[in-house]
């Protein structure tokens, strides 16, 4: 019996084991990390990229030595006939006479090989800036990605070390009440207060109760949002080395709300020159569309001709040709065609440079109002810090008064809602300054360490 007891506790321990190692510490920072390279949307931005530089390839190839093979075969099932006077076959034929004439033989092959080359053309050396362009664009999109998420994982973790601190608050809370609850139970049985006050700690325990379910609930979904966000499972097992009291700490940083804001260096204004940019390149796409092209074109090949397919024996004949060409390509006259897709070009240019305007003072507008926020966020936090020990001596002192028959539990279940909810304002608080801190991060666009 002994034996199989043994086994099966080795079983469990050895699953204990293995489901902690396979749980996933991290702290903050190691989050932030993990989520620049494993999150969706950052793997999304880095194949972005990719298509980006084979993009730019695809353009430069326009411009470079084309080749081409064609091979075209070829059989009469019923050979094409043409009238010809008859006289051109036999002298002695009527005038008028024609002669049914089939020409060449029933089947033929030819193979070509063709060497293509553009010379000139204003829209492919356009189009060449576009495409570096282009990926300047996937390369700033995931630089924009990389700073969402960055500010996408603080408030993810975040919102887990809230659910998790709410219900370690809630448990002492519910061990403190049943407490009172028991206590009170037997103050009543022995007659020595109302039955009253019983029920009164009853409702609060049964809303202390419901609290801390839903609480339990919503930390279950918040880690299945971390998980999102970092681009596993929803499933993965996460165990987080760093606590709300840790970041308070790291987050608190009153020289942030004073550092200066440059505006060149934000993405959003980069993103919107780089807008204007391809804009520009699209009017001086059009206006390149009034200009010649040229491109040349030289092919060789190989032609044979028989009644019979015996274009596989070594006897049979081929005759060979080459020919080389040039192309100019003159637009003369388009019924202003090309004039109004340019004035078209120069209009979109034109709301390119109000857009950057506009951005300007979009972005120091929202720096202002993100330092605000920040600072405010940090007053609310000292404030509710306070309140949190104001809350805490009141409710000790009605416990004391209502155990000693001063108050009622009227009183008491005020001190202990007004406890609860200061306790919640304070856990909070804390999510807010950290929150607001990388909200203000990325308004100023401070890079990643």
């Amino acid at each position: 019996m002994n034996k199989y007891i043994y086994i099966f506790c080795f079983f469990v321990f050895t699953i204990s084991v293995k489901a902690q190692q396979s749980a996933m510490s991290l702290t903050l920072d190691e989050a932030i990390g993990y989520a620049l390279k494993n999150s969706y949307s950052t793997k999304m931005a880095d194949n972005d990229i990719k298509a980006a530089h084979k993009k730019k390839w695809e353009t430069t190839t326009i411009g470079l030595p084309q080749i081409d093979a064609k091979v075209d075969y070829q059989n009469w099932l019923k050979q094409q006939v043409s009238l010809l006077p008859a006289r051109l076959l036999d002298p002695t034929a009527p005038a008028d006479a024609l002669a049914p004439v089939t020409f060449g033989t029933k089947q033929n092959l030819n193979a070509t090989i063709t060497l293509k080359q553009l010379i000139f053309d204003g829209s492919y050396l356009v189009g060449l800036q576009s495409a570096k362009t282009y990926l300047k664009i996937s390369e700033q999109a995931k630089e924009k990605t990389e700073l969402g998420t960055k500010e996408a994982v603080i408030n993810a973790y975040g919102n887990v070390l809230v659910a998790e601190k709410s219900i370690e608050i809630l448990k002492q809370n519910k061990i403190v009440l049943e407490k009172n609850l028991n206590d009170v139970k037997k103050i009543f049985e022995n007659g020595l207060n109302e039955e009253e006050d019983v029920e009164q700690l009853e409702i609060t325990l049964g809303n202390l109760n419901n609290q801390l379910n839903n609480v339990s609930r919503m930390k279950v979904i918040a880690y299945k949002m971390l998980n999102l966000t970092l681009g596993n499972s929803i499933n993965t097992e996460l165990k987080l080395s760093d606590s709300l009291d840790t970041l308070i700490d790291q987050n608190i940083n009153l020289n942030l709300a004073s550092q200066d804001f440059n505006l060149n260096n934000h993405i959003d204004f980069k993103i919107a020159q780089n807008d204007r940019e391809g804009k520009r390149l699209l009017m001086k796409l059009e206006q390149s569309k009034a200009l010649p092209s040229l491109s040349a074109f030289v092919n060789y090949g190989y032609t044979g001709n028989s009644d019979s397919f015996t274009f596989l024996k070594s006897d049979q004949k081929w005759f060979n040709s080459s020919l080389l060409g040039v192309s100019l390509n003159v637009p003369i006259f388009s019924s202003f065609k090309r004039n109004s897709k340019t004035a078209q070009a120069q209009i979109a240019l034109d709301n390119a440079d109000i857009k950057i305007d506009q951005i300007k003072e979009q972005l120091s507008l929202q720096v202002t109002s993100s330092k605000s926020d920040y600072q405010l966020s940090i007053e609310n936090y000292q404030t509710a810090k306070k309140n949190l020990a104001l809350a805490q001596r009141i409710e000790k002192k009605q416990q004391i008064k209502f155990f000693e028959g001063i108050t009622t539990s009227f009183d008491l279940a005020q001190a202990q809602n007004q406890l609860y909810t200061q306790q919640q304002k304070y856990i909070q608080s804390m999510l807010e300054v950290i929150s607001k801190k990388a909200a203000l991060e990325n308004a100023l666009n401070l890079p990643i360490n």
